[in-house]
């Protein structure tokens, strides 16, 4: 059920509520109105598909932070059999931004790791917004190293604002983590895929992203600041006088869309989503996440390890271009 519009989705709202009051009409009388709720799903259907082929990045990243998203424990719980969490990074506390356990998928044992909001104040509050402190990236780690020691797969998810940035977690590490995790992925001796199923941000985001396979949700973003923080930056503006157009254009400019890092080369693939995005049916997108990471293990483990950790490397060698002035 979804419990919330954006607002370029107002008209679907006026119109998807019109058929829950006639449905509902139908249950309690005797009225065959059927064909009258055909035609209005008919209609929504069209301007579902009519709105969400031309979105603006701006418009995907509001999408890619919709409260009904589903969060990486949605995924675990839809994708997964016999998942076990492993919680503490054995070195200060555990973090509940990130999850992190063992679990089957098509009865392949692999190791999860991901960013979890949280749904409602109270989880969000306690999963701090999905923003990880150093010790969550520590835990990652930790179990990533797990994977490695048992020749496990990782798959993380990737869906975070960015690190936390408050003193604690700066007098605790907070870039010697995310430092740390970068070093140590892009060695590791086990296959890694990763993607972004809704906002990554930052190198938050990049502490679970160095992988040898790395997609992208169709709406869902991925960049090295917020439009809301470009926007400031650059039109060097208050929070307070910061407007949507701001906010717009910022998104546009930093290319941070699924399309943008699939054409610039930075990821392997888009997993398109369910007309409305993944929260409009997140069955089916759990399922077609769960084919990707399938096919991606398969082809992967036919490689040698020494061969997977070479093409990691090269991988991140080439990214960005570059020309040489001859002067």
């Amino acid at each position: 059920m979804i419990r919330y519009y954006l607002e370029f989705e107002k008209p679907l709202e006026e119109l998807e509520t019109k058929i829950d009051e006639l449905k509902r009409i139908s249950d309690s009388k005797d009225i065959d109105i059927s064909e009258d709720i055909k035609k209005l799903e008919k209609k929504v259907q069209n301007m579902r598909s009519e709105i969400f082929s031309s979105l603006t990045p701006w418009q995907k990243t509001l999408i890619a932070r919709h409260p009904d998203r589903p969060y990486t424990l949605d995924y675990i719980k839809m994708m997964t059999t016999d998942f076990i969490e492993i919680h503490g990074d054995r070195k200060f506390l555990d973090d509940p931004a990130i999850v992190a356990g063992i679990a089957k998928i098509n009865e392949i044992p692999v190791v999860i790791i991901g960013h979890q909001k949280g749904r409602g104040t109270k989880e969000r509050i306690y999963r701090n917004f999905g923003q990880p402190h150093p010790e969550g990236y520590r835990k990652a780690l930790r179990v990533m190293q797990l994977a490695e020691k048992f020749k496990k797969p990782v798959i993380t998810f990737i869906d975070t604002p960015g690190a936390y940035p408050g003193i604690g977690a700066e007098e605790r590490g907070q870039a010697e983590a995310i430092a740390m995790n970068l070093m140590e992925m892009s060695r590791l001796k086990t296959p890694i895929i990763s993607i972004v199923i809704g906002e990554g941000g930052s190198g938050g985001a990049l502490a679970l992203g160095v992988a040898d396979r790395l997609f992208m949700l169709e709406h869902s973003c991925y960049s090295v600041i917020s439009p809301e923080g470009c926007a400031a930056i650059l039109w060097k503006k208050e929070s307070n006088e910061l407007k949507t157009s701001d906010f717009s254009k910022a998104a546009e400019a930093l290319r941070l869309t699924s399309q943008d890092l699939f054409d610039f080369k930075i990821i392997d693939g888009i997993i398109p989503e369910p007309s409305g995005g993944a929260h409009r049916n997140p069955e089916s997108m759990a399922e077609s996440i769960s084919g990707v990471i399938v096919t991606s293990i398969e082809e992967l483990r036919a490689k040698s390890i020494n061969k997977l950790v070479e093409e990691r490397y090269k991988r991140y060698r080439k990214i960005g271009s570059f020309f040489e002035s001859k002067k």
